[in-house]
């Protein structure tokens, strides 16, 4: 505790816990991170990748106090702080995450008093379009964004991918009840029924706009008319920029920025599929400094 005391007034922000609701009233376990010696100018909402817990944000988060940012991460339900103690037999959909979960954050983080942005790390990136209040969101900027079809993957990740997915883990899943992510330090936990949707869904290039059970997702998307910053590093074999446009292209009404990113203009030996928020990241982390800065004072 003293370290992180040190810490926060070296820094200059303060945090706090929070519990906010989903829309349809589960609880989220979040963070706000203030800005203590700047006046706060505008607001953002770190929208997770799949499985990543908020901590991972903490970086980014403080690193945006200091230019007048305050920022709320959060953990989807059944991920690491919103998860229940056991995940076997917790049901939810994938699609939660956005429909209810960030479109909670959003209720709960929004003002008139200040622009609202959204950065979204991989699922996040899709998650906009889930919300039904995506309207009040000033722009997002999403990095690692993709269409999670192993066919956009580098041959040797592509193959790697349809072993973990095809046998490695249906026999893990069967037997416990829910994906043991951490057990293979990939990240938190995860429900089964993300994990069957997601399987599902990576097996198309279309990702779940192919499914018909999905019919309605298709104009949902295109009911999104927020600016969106969309990021592809050209070594994340997760989301190269193949599958970001996959997937992005359905918010097809929305203002669009495809921006390719490469680890050696960063002065970073690779970024991938993680790297766009590890320490070290900060001349990625101002990009979007200078441009939600720009659309403040458009």
């Amino acid at each position: 505790m003293q370290n992180l005391q040190r810490q926060t007034e070296i820094l200059g922000f303060d945090t706090e816990k929070v519990s906010l609701n989903a829309l349809d009233g589960y609880v989220l376990s979040g963070v706000v991170y203030s800005p203590t010696t700047v006046t706060t100018k505008a607001k953002i909402i770190l929208a997770s990748a799949t499985g990543v817990p908020q901590g991972f944000y903490r970086r980014f988060s403080e690193y945006m106090t200091q230019y007048g940012y305050q920022v709320l991460t959060f953990d989807y339900r059944g991920v690491g702080k919103s998860a229940p103690e056991h995940l076997k037999g917790f049901e939810m959909s994938y699609l939660d995450w956005g429909k209810f979960d960030l479109a909670g954050a959003i209720e709960y983080f929004s003002d008139e008093q200040h622009p609202l942005f959204v950065v979204g790390h991989s699922y996040g990136g899709q998650a906009l379009g889930l919300t039904p209040n995506h309207s009040k969101v000033t722009a997002m900027y999403c990095l690692g964004t993709g269409a999670g079809w192993h066919g956009y993957m580098p041959f040797k990740e592509r193959m790697k991918v349809q072993v973990i997915w095809n046998i490695v883990f249906p026999p893990i899943v069967a037997f416990t009840g829910y994906l043991p992510w951490s057990k293979l330090n990939m990240g938190s936990d995860l429900p089964k029924g993300v994990y069957q949707q997601w399987r599902k869904w990576c097996k198309n290039p279309t990702y779940f706009f192919a499914d018909p059970e999905q019919a309605e997702l298709k104009d949902l998307y295109a009911q999104v008319k927020t600016p969106i910053y969309a990021v592809a590093a050209l070594d994340d074999d997760w989301a190269l920029p193949s599958s970001r446009h996959a997937f992005m292209q359905h918010y097809q009404n929305a203002e669009m920025h495809y921006i390719d990113i490469d680890a050696n203009s960063f002065g970073l030996k690779q970024i991938g599929h993680m790297g766009y928020f590890r320490q070290g990241s900060e001349a990625i982390w101002d990009q979007i400094l200078h441009t939600f800065d720009q659309l403040i004072h458009r």
